[in-house]
């Protein structure tokens, strides 16, 4: 795995270093994220399997996708390159809201993330990278909500969390 660096930042989302990704996770140290979700013209969102292969979280759905900036990068244009390497697709991207989280894994490691969420649309099929998606489906915001409910166990912690604040901002944009 091609060592990869994290974005340390405070709670205002000033960068205050930076530091090995694996490294961050272990100490469990505050650092920038982002969260992209693409709904297509019907309201659905599509949701990503995460691959088997994944140092954790394997196989559970999530969003379309999220990953870390890059020192440098703006959070449209990490969005966008992520979104590119993992589901095959650029479309226009919008930073909706942002927010801090902690998520503990089973293997020791902790997302603790200064998240930027981020909106896109598309209504096409993705061409995705099996070494980062093992599948991928549209889905409502209403069934998505029902499903976690039902078999939280198949989903990601962060997208369990992420996920209530999306529900929020979707039903608050319907007034």
């Amino acid at each position: 795995m091609k060592e990869e660096f994290v974005i340390l930042v405070n709670e205002k989302d000033e960068q205050i270093g930076s530091m090995e990704k694996i490294e961050a996770h272990q100490k469990a140290l505050l650092h920038r994220a982002f969260s992209v979700f693409i709904l297509n013209d019907k309201n659905e969102v599509m949701l990503q399997q995460r691959a088997s292969e994944k140092y954790h979280s394997p196989l559970l759905w999530t969003n379309t996708c999220c990953s870390h900036q890059r020192v440098g990068e703006t959070n449209i244009e990490a969005g966008r390159r992520r979104l590119m390497e993992e589901m095959g697709f650029e479309v226009p991207l919008k930073d909706v809201f942002n927010f801090i989280y902690k998520a503990p894994f089973d293997n020791g490691l902790t997302e603790h993330e200064f998240d930027h969420v981020m909106i896109g649309y598309y209504n096409e099929e993705p061409n995705i990278n099996l070494e980062e998606v093992e599948a991928w489906k549209w889905m409502s915001v209403e069934g998505i909500k029902l499903d976690m409910e039902k078999h939280p166990e198949i989903y990601t912690e962060w997208f369990k969390i992420i996920f209530s604040k999306f529900y929020h901002y979707i039903e608050a944009q319907k007034k």
